[in-house]
């Protein structure tokens, strides 16, 4: 049975972006109520850069060491530096993808677990440390930078000498330093110096603590298996759960303080520009009427006349059907931190978004129990928001 939404005049930005001149979109009068929401830090903008993983997951690691040196004051929130990370991982990829002869691929792309590894590796450092932004913009504007890198990298996979050069790697990392500022060595925050090391330390942050969690059905369940996406660079892990032991996992941690890195496809029409996601079915019987009149209702009772929409049914195998048709792909990473519900009781997650204060929540994001459930690649929590069975069953204290 599909789920049935009743909302007042519900727009769908997907229809109204269709190549066509249409009344324009009335205001949403959807209401939320938090249920639950846990400490994020500001909205942030990646702008022109496909690092949507790395401000995810660095906004993620935020709210965590203001989790866990118990941060009351937001003043007092850190702010830390998505392209110290971006740069650390541009330079281990390149290693890599020259070592596979350029097998590999190379772009601005990666996943969560990414910036795990820098975090383990380097550290991690204020965003006034390092901004990225060295090239002349006033928000990130990464496509000359990434042609660039990927001309550099390709050339000196050829080999073209038989031997690598010892300069190749200096020469990289200079592009990288132009580009988006030198990796600070030592700073000062309040008043005590640093290092990207004993920074990480100070905020309490141990990479070792977190995990990352899937639900593929054609992957064997409670067992680590790859995450099979091409920005998995890596080769990263992830633990592989049944989809509603996967769904528990992200309730609990919510209920519980915690929050979540998100890796999902958002190019399903539901996911719309305003603020909201809903696993929206569009094979769903039409209404009478107009197309418009189907999604938004008419022009002139459009703010007052209830709109139903319906959300997909989602299982395992419906999952897996879309993931093979490449309907379910990693292509955004974002920022589970809170629930809420409508006014008609129905249960939304908060997601903290990068493209700026946009839309009508101001750069979060309402998205349903089904939108997750059906458009999750994966989460990555602290194993202290695990449940207890999942902890059992992976050895966890």
């Amino acid at each position: 049975m599909r789920r049935v939404f009743i909302s007042a005049a519900l727009a769908l930005v997907a229809a109204a972006a269709l190549a066509q001149s249409k009344p324009s979109t009335p205001e949403y009068d959807l209401t939320f109520t938090t249920v639950k929401a846990n400490p994020i830090t500001s909205i942030k903008n990646q702008a022109s850069s496909g690092t949507c993983w790395a401000y995810s997951t660095i906004s993620f690691f935020e709210s965590e060491a203001i989790r866990l040196a118990g941060i009351k004051d937001e003043k007092d929130y850190p702010d830390f530096s998505e392209f110290f990370v971006v740069s650390h991982s541009y330079m281990d990829r390149a290693v890599k993808f020259v070592r596979l002869d350029g097998n590999l691929t190379f772009g601005a792309g990666s996943e969560a677990d990414d910036v795990l590894h820098v975090i383990k590796d380097y550290g991690i450092v204020p965003n006034s440390e390092m901004t990225g932004m060295n090239y002349g913009t006033a928000l990130p504007a990464q496509s000359e930078l990434d042609a660039v890198l990927k001309a550099y990298v390709s050339a000196v996979a050829k080999n073209p000498n038989r031997t690598l050069t010892t300069a190749w790697q200096r020469g990289f990392q200079a592009i990288l330093d132009e580009y988006l500022g030198e990796c600070p060595e030592t700073f000062t925050v309040n008043g005590k110096e640093y290092n990207p090391y004993t920074y990480r330390d100070a905020m309490k942050i141990v990479p070792e603590d977190y995990i990352t969690l899937g639900s593929f059905g054609h992957q064997p369940f409670y067992s680590w298996v790859p995450l099979e996406v091409c920005d998995n660079w890596r080769w990263d892990n992830i633990y592989n759960v049944p989809l509603d032991v996967f769904m528990e996992v992200l309730d609990n941690a919510l209920e519980n303080g915690y929050t979540a890195a998100w890796g999902a496809d958002v190019s399903h029409p539901g996911f719309t520009r305003n603020g909201l996601g809903i696993y929206l079915d569009t094979t769903a019987p039409k209404a009478a009427g107009s197309d418009q009149e189907r999604w938004v209702g008419k022009e002139q009772d459009a703010k007052s006349a209830p709109v139903v929409f319906v959300e997909k049914e989602v299982s395992q195998e419906s999952r897996m059907k879309e993931y093979d048709n490449k309907t379910i792909t990693d292509d955004h990473g974002m920022h589970i931190f809170g629930i809420a519900k409508d006014q008609n009781g129905n249960k939304y997650y908060m997601v903290k978004n990068s493209w700026g204060k946009t839309g009508k929540y101001e750069g979060i994001w309402y998205v349903t129990e089904n939108f997750v459930k059906a458009q999750s690649m994966d989460i990555m929590v602290h194993k202290s928001a695990l449940t207890k069975d999942l902890k059992k069953k992976l050895g966890i204290k």
